[in-house]
Parts: C-alpha cells; sequence; structure tokens
C-alpha cells in the first residue's frame, strides 16, 4: 500500500495507519469541504495505483483518519464510483475497481476518437504560451527518471495542447476518461520502452501544432494513443491472467 500525496492548504497533514490503510490524512472535523479533499486523495491514489486493485477501502477507516463522520466520505465514494474508479461488491464493500482488458481497448478507442478532433480543433487557437508550457512538458518528460513523475507529465502535456480548443465539456470528459487508465498507462511507461516511444511522439505532434497543421497533429495524436493502448494490452495479456 502506498501513501496519499495529495497536498491541500491550509489543512493540517498527519500520516496515518489504521487496519493497514495508509493515507496523508487531514484534520478536517470542521472544514465544508470534507468530501472533496477525501474525494481527491482517494482518486490521487488510486490513478497512481498506491490504492491496488480490489483493495477494500472502508468508510469507517477513512472518516476516522480524516476526523470526519461517514457522510463526507461516502459522498466522495460516491464520486468516484460514477467515475468508475471504485464499484461496490457484495461482502467486500466499496473496492478499487479493475478493468478488463476489453474495457481498456475500448477506452483506448474512445481516445483515439475525441482526443484527436479536440487537438485538430485546438491548433488554429493555440496561443505561444500554451506551446511553450507544451514544450516544457515534453521536454520535462522525456528528462525525467523518475516513473511516479511519468503520468502527471504526459497529462499535463497533452492538456496544454487541448485547453485552447474552448470545449469544456470535451476536456472534462478527456480528464475522467484518462483517470480511468492512468494507473495501467505508467506501468507499461516503467516496463516496456513506451517511454523512449512517447517522448518522440510527443515532440511530432508538439512540432505539427506549432507548424499550425491540424489534421497532422490529429493523426499523429490518433496513431500515438492507438499505439500506447495496443501495447499496454498486449503487456496485460502477457503477463496478468485478466
Amino acid at each position: 500500500m502506498g501513501v496519499l500525496k495529495g497536498q491541500h492548504a491550509g489543512y493540517r497533514e498527519r500520516l496515518i495507519v489504521a487496519n493497514g490503510l495508509k493515507l496523508r490524512a487531514f484534520d478536517l472535523g470542521r472544514q465544508a469541504t470534507s468530501a472533496d479533499v477525501i474525494y481527491d486523495a482517494l482518486r490521487d491514489a488510486i490513478i497512481r495505483g498506491e490504492l491496488e486493485e480490489g483493495e477494500a477501502l472502508r468508510q469507517d477507516t477513512i472518516a476516522r483518519m480524516f476526523n470526519v463522520s461517514r457522510i463526507p466520505v461516502r459522498e466522495a465514494m460516491q464520486r468516484l464510483e460514477a467515475q468508475g474508479l471504485v464499484i461496490s461488491e457484495r461482502y467486500k464493500g466499496v473496492v478499487v475497481a479493475s478493468l478488463s482488458h476489453e474495457q481498456i481497448t475500448e477506452i483506448f478507442q474512445f481516445r483515439a476518437l475525441v482526443e484527436p478532433s479536440v487537438i485538430e480543433m485546438a491548433v488554429p487557437l493555440m496561443s505561444a504560451k500554451s506551446l511553450e508550457q507544451a514544450q516544457y512538458y515534453c521536454d520535462a518528460f522525456g528528462a525525467e527518471t523518475d516513473p511516479e513523475r511519468w503520468g502527471d507529465l504526459n497529462r499535463h502535456f497533452h492538456n496544454c495542447l487541448y485547453v485552447d480548443c474552448d470545449k469544456p465539456y470535451y476536456l472534462s470528459v478527456i480528464d475522467k476518461t484518462n483517470d480511468l487508465v492512468e494507473r495501467y498507462v505508467r506501468l507499461v511507461l516503467y516496463l516496456t520502452q513506451g517511454m523512449r516511444n512517447a517522448v518522440a511522439e510527443h515532440q511530432a505532434i508538439l512540432d505539427a501544432c506549432v507548424a499550425k497543421k491540424p489534421k497532422q497533429a490529429a493523426e499523429l495524436t490518433r496513431q500515438h494513443i492507438d499505439k500506447a493502448g495496443k501495447t499496454l494490452v498486449s503487456y496485460l495479456r502477457d503477463h496478468t491472467r485478466k
């Protein structure tokens, strides 16, 4: 079990281990936004892979960690379940959700449809600031040696190239979809040659954006996502029993 690493200004943080569950907990007894903070902490731990698939999330334990009643914990769990990050199982309660190979394939197929369209819309509107930030994250991703940072840097890079599309609903759907598979993507980047390939593909996508070639940027994005999804599923099929 890992540690929840979310930082929340203004909250007194403490590391607590209770019933085998290890979290960065905050004293939220008098805070009106306790459900949001608990949701953020659990979501962060799930997408980072620090809470493992099938791991039970006990509401009473989490409530004690954050010094709150079970009501905000239940609210946070409901939000996580709506996003597909946790599920309710008979006899076990709420557990971290897992994805089948077929579900992962479908998610990447969906991404390969939506994200190219978004970047194609964004390129004509893309600001110099967005391009500068994208290059920063592209370089940082390529230079980073800590696998725990790769997922965040990867998402920051892509977000910089999508943000100017002026389609907030599209962006919210992309963000939630990536939450579902990020823990798997991190694993494959670490255990395969995916990291090296991603660096080159990122730079090619960014170069197309700088050159104001929306269709080329869209096609490179589609290829990038399609290759990542196939590499991921192939690796999982070879190394798991799902």
